[in-house]
This record gives C-alpha cells, structure tokens and sequence, in this order.
C-alpha cells in the first residue's frame, strides 16, 4: 500500500484541508472517496481504507476544516469558517478534482458516515454527474428539531455572535442520542454496543468530541440538514446513480431505521432506479468499526462498488 499526504485550500478561503491518498499495490480499478463524519478524523475508517485497496481501489479521504489534523494544524477545532454549509460539499469536491487529476480516466465512488453521508448527499446532488456510484452510512432523514434550532442559530450569527461556541446549544442539537437504550455506560453509547469501540472514540485525541462547535457551525449543519431533506433534495440526484445506503437498524441519528428508509423513498420517488438499502440488526452507529460485522459491512460496499464498475 502506498501513502501520499495532500493538502489543498479549503472553501472558507481560511484553511488548508489535510488530506491523504492511499494506493493499492496492484494495478489500479477506482477511485473511492471517504468522507468522515461529524467530530472525528479520516482515519478512524482505516479498516475500510485497507480493504478497499486490497480490492484494488485508491482510496482518498481528508479531515474537513474544524477537525483532525486540519484543526491541529491551525487551532481551528469546531469552528469552519463563514463560508456556510457548503465549504465542506466544495471540499470534497476539491479532492475529488485532486484524485481525478492524478488518476484519470477510472470510476469514481463517494463513501459518506454520519455528518460525512449528509456531506455526501449534499455533493452528489450539486455534483452527482461525475460519480460512479453513492455509498452512504448512518445517514438520516428527516430531522424535526432542525428547522426551529436553525432559525435561532441563525439570529445569533446575524447579530455577530457566529464565532461564539455554545454547549447548552450544542448538547440540545445533539441530546436523546442514547434515550433507547436499555443501559448507559457512556454518553456516546450510541456509537456502537461494542464498548472497546466506544472507549477508543472517546480516548483519540484527534476527535474533537471536547470542543465545542461555533454556532456558526452548528447553523452550517442545521443549513445542511434541510438541503438534503424531501422529495426536492432527491429530484437533483441523478436518476441513474447507483446508491448503496445501510445503516444499524439501532441508530438514533437514522431514527432507528426509519430516516434511512425515508432517504431511499425520497430517491425512488424522484425517480432513482437504482437505490439499495440494508439495515444491520442490533446495531448502531459505526457499523463499519463494529467487531462483529465490519467485514460483512464493508464486504457489501466492496461487492457494491464492483457490481456498479462492471455496469
């Protein structure tokens, strides 16, 4: 496997996004692009890297502005600038340029986690035209809370107060996440019932779970949320992008299973002719990290991806 650290200049027009390219040791079959969800780094998906490129595929991942080795480098934790929501669609839109350039000619497939799938959703329907196929994981649908928390994230940015960082805020965005579940250990539970999982979350310096976000930020995923919500957000996927969307059927940022499904009637209404979606029993958030099924998971991405490059 080969290494080659990137960086390039994010949207915000402020900082200089780390990225990394990992290369297969054989011959090249696509291109994938990883993009991390919200408070974490790229690799924290290395077992899905690695997999990927013993199948033969580059992979390209970065640490979106405000995280990992991104906000090391600039002091920049929580906090992505005044660009709004789009700066990390724009983003991965640069590394996808980068990778393109470098590797031309071979399929190109989006993988997006989390706030990484909203990411994602957000790309492929400004910029779907260009991707092979869709992979997206512990997405959600529909968020209800979003919409009144918005319109007062907004006013403080309005009145200056974007910069600011709020944990009242930014718990009440994030609360209920373990509410379901039966036993609590640890308030990010809700990640994985694997507690090694959870331990090694909360123990990786480079996830800026203790860092609060700026209300800037916070109002950037409220804007995000609504973009890729309804019939309207899945009119500007095209038709004809194969899309792979699983989730742990135990997930509270996919409502248990019920956003999920709800992402993949919005594409089949619109049209979509192509949408797979698989739930995992049991499971949570990082089914990709979960012992017990991460090689089925990313088993099923592979075989996902091959069957959409073999047309």
């Amino acid at each position: 496997m080969g290494l080659r650290e990137t960086g390039f200049a994010s949207y915000n027009g402020r900082d200089t996004v780390k990225g990394w390219i990992y290369t297969p040791i054989r011959k090249p079959r696509g291109i994938v692009q990883v993009v991390h969800g919200l408070r974490e780094h790229s690799r924290r998906y290395m077992h899905l890297i690695l997999k990927l490129n013993e199948a033969g595929f580059i992979v390209g991942a970065d640490d979106h502005v405000g995280h990992g080795k991104t906000a090391a480098d600039s002091d920049t934790w929580g906090d992505y600038g005044t660009r709004g929501y789009l700066t990390t669609t724009e983003d991965e839109k640069t590394l996808h340029d980068l990778l393109v350039k470098d590797y031309p000619g071979l399929p190109f497939v989006l993988y997006g986690h989390s706030w990484g799938s909203m990411i994602a959703r957000s790309y492929a329907a400004t910029y779907g035209d260009g991707l092979t196929g869709l992979v997206i994981c512990g997405t959600c649908g529909a968020i209800e809370s979003v919409a009144p928390l918005g319109a007062h994230l907004k006013s403080l940015v309005d009145a200056g107060k974007g910069g600011d960082k709020d944990i009242a805020l930014m718990a009440k965005m994030f609360e209920g996440m373990t509410s379901r579940y039966e036993t609590v250990n640890d308030p990010n539970d809700w990640i994985s019932g694997d507690p090694d999982v959870v331990a090694d979350h909360s123990s990786d310096s480079f996830n800026n779970q203790y860092s609060p976000l700026t209300i800037q930020a916070l109002w950037d995923f409220t804007e995000l949320v609504a973009s890729i919500t309804g019939p309207e957000w899945a009119a500007r996927v095209p038709r004809d992008l194969p899309v792979y969307n699983i989730a742990g059927d135990q997930d509270p940022v996919g409502n248990y299973g019920e956003g999920v499904y709800a992402v993949s009637n919005w594409l089949a209404v619109a049209g979509s002719r192509k949408v797979t979606t698989k739930l995992y029993s049991g499971h949570r958030h990082e089914i990709h990290n979960d012992r017990d099924i991460r090689e089925e998971v990313t088993d099923g991405i592979i075989a996902f991806i091959n069957g959409v490059i073999r047309g």
